[in-house]
């Protein structure tokens, strides 16, 4: 099974630009960069003087058996003082590593999430939740493992190539100049395993998500996927995208195995070959030192083994580029919610809402309003009745700004929707949902919402007000109570007397019932309707309902079939015209 998500293919300049946009996190951390920096020119300092050490031990002392005790001595303390350094400097460098990709990841993870705050509807009607956590938790992690072990091994093998370099050139000039023939075969390689991997990580990362879109829609739908005994359907599902997720890790393994430390140890064989060979064919025309074939070996070593740790790391640093490019596509949506312009400046005072000539499409290609106009005048109700996919919901969800729409005019108080302060519109338009939302926290933070200028007789007058209070009083705690995710514990009733509490504690100026009593049996239907009378005295109301019964007292009533307001009225008016209202209120008598 391919992957769902849109998979990702990198062209090395698009690697390039997503490297550069990651390093622009570092700016901000100059002092670490610096320490980073310094620690790793030390420690790559001290590694080149250690075989310069033994070289000198081999030729002045060894190989002419000459011990005298003080320069053995110093030479010893030398040799440990070098290698204390470096232990002690690759510590700090490896901390200090650490703790700037620990600061750039959490920054990009701030950035993500507040973009993931922003997006609009739109956005996550396309994309699957699991998507985006997956790329707020592994992708951003695999960027941790790119700074930590990618940036941190080339830039020791940056100074540890360098430094090796300079002191070949400074024990054989024409040997350096040798070594440097193996340098285009390693570049090579690395740019053929760059194609290649880019592709195979491009679909890993792809399926990865897939996998996390699928674990979550299941946690998500486990009721409804035991009760159609759905389970090995979904089973296979997810062992066909692990196992295509598999096949493509596989694919990159064998590319590893093949092109990078078997193919770099290669080569190293190889000039190690070349240097005996040449120091060999030297001998004959003039003596050549232990101490110095010693060092050339040992200085090739530190040539060719960052450059292996660098290979070996260049699955990672796939792995990372790719993950920041997915995270980075997040960043750049541009499906952000409505704007407001000049970010609001009207407020609304009476709450009056009116539709003139409004037409709107999801996509762009079917409308699913057509000429939509109605006004809902100060303190009244209107409800909106219909099949359906009449666009009852797609009214809200544009009063909501959850949507933004291109013909006709939506006003409040007379003026354009999109002319409000967002804070000021969202605290006077009420909304409560056929299914509502209930947060991990307390029964007081469901109510407050953490607004921390909402006091604690504030959220009780809300819950006594919609009738919360009768069952919030015999929890144990009280608001205090813990609530689970979800609100698992309460019944579905008292998780939308809930929703009412939080609606009120705003007071809005303008309340939106979207099939608010859908889910709650007659009687506690019962004991809401009064709350409901009340919350809806002195409020422009819009209600959407499947129950007749609950809006026969509306103001006005408008029926909506295919997008378009088809009758409108009051209940009795609307009975009397024998249409689609009086047809569907039959259906439901007769089925009471």
């Amino acid at each position: 099974m391919e992957a769902q998500t849109e998979i990702l293919t990198l062209t090395l300049k698009d690697q390039l630009r997503v490297l550069l946009r990651l390093l622009k996190y570092t700016l901000p951390f100059k002092g670490l960069i610096a320490l980073c920096v310094l620690m790793l020119v030390t420690s790559t300092v001290m590694g080149v003087m250690t075989p310069y050490l033994v070289m000198i031990f081999i030729d002045n002392y060894l190989t002419l058996s000459y011990f005298p005790e003080a320069d053995i001595m110093w030479l010893i303390i030398a040799f440990i003082m070098v290698n204390l350094i470096a232990i002690v400097t690759t510590y700090a460098q490896i901390y200090y590593l650490q703790k700037l990709a620990l600061k750039v990841i959490q920054q990009l993870r701030i950035d993500t999430f507040e973009k993931v705050g922003n997006l609009g509807m739109k956005y996550f009607d396309k994309v699957p939740s699991g998507s985006v956590v997956s790329r707020l938790t592994n992708d951003t992690q695999a960027i941790v493992d790119m700074f930590t072990n990618v940036l941190g091994t080339f830039l020791m093998a940056l100074f540890m190539v360098v430094s090796s370099f300079v002191m070949m050139f400074i024990l054989d000039l024409k040997l350096a100049f040798i070594a440097l023939i193996f340098m285009p075969l390693i570049i090579l390689i690395l740019l053929v395993y760059r194609k290649y991997s880019a592709k195979y990580f491009s679909h890993a990362r792809a399926l990865l998500s897939d996998m996390n879109a699928k674990i979550a829609e299941s946690i998500e739908g486990m009721m409804i996927i035991q009760v159609f005994n759905q389970e090995a359907r979904l089973q296979q599902e997810f062992e066909a995208i692990n196992e295509s997720h598999y096949k493509y890790n596989m694919q990159n393994i064998k590319l590893d195995g093949l092109l990078l430390r078997p193919a770099i140890d290669m080569i190293y064989i190889l000039s190690i070959i070349v240097i005996l060979t040449y120091f060999g064919f030297l001998s004959f025309e003039t003596s050549v030192t232990a101490g110095v074939i010693f060092a050339f070996i040992q200085y090739m070593e530190r040539f060719f083994e960052p450059i292996n740790q660098v290979s070996m790391s260049l699955n990672i640093f796939q792995q990372a580029l790719v993950a920041a490019s997915r995270v980075f596509t997040l960043m750049d949506d541009d499906r952000l919610e409505p704007a407001q312009n000049n970010e609001g400046t009207g407020q609304i005072t009476d709450g009056v809402v009116e539709f003139k000539n409004v037409t709107f499409s999801y996509d762009g290609k079917n409308d699913v309003l057509k000429d939509i106009t109605f006004t809902v005048p100060k303190g009244t109700t209107t409800a909106l009745v219909g099949h359906t996919g009449s666009g009852k919901s797609s009214i809200i969800n544009l009063i909501m700004r959850f949507y933004e729409f291109n013909q006709g005019e939506i006003s409040i108080d007379g003026t354009s929707i999109k002319s409000f302060d967002k804070q000021d519109m969202k605290n006077n338009i009420g909304l409560v949902l056929q299914d509502p939302f209930i947060f991990y926290g307390t029964v007081r933070s469901n109510i407050e919402l953490y607004d921390s200028q909402m006091t604690i007789d504030k959220v009780q007058w809300a819950a006594d007000f919609v009738n919360a209070d009768s069952f919030i009083n015999k929890l144990p705690n009280r608001y205090d109570e813990k609530v689970t995710e979800k609100g698992t514990d309460f019944s579905s009733g008292e998780r939308q007397l809930l929703a009412f509490a939080r609606t009120m504690a705003k007071e809005p100026k303008i309340l939106i019932l979207d099939e608010a009593t859908a889910n709650i049996d007659s009687t506690t239907e019962t004991v809401i309707q009064t709350s409901l009378q009340k919350m809806r005295t002195g409020r422009t109301t819009l209600a959407i309902a499947h129950r007749l019964s609950t809006i026969q007292d509306a103001d006005e009533i408008l029926v909506l079939n295919k997008g378009e307001i088809v009758e409108r009225g009051n209940h009795d008016e609307l009975v009397k015209l024998n249409g689609i209202y009086f047809k569907m209120y039959q259906l439901q008598n007769s089925q009471q």
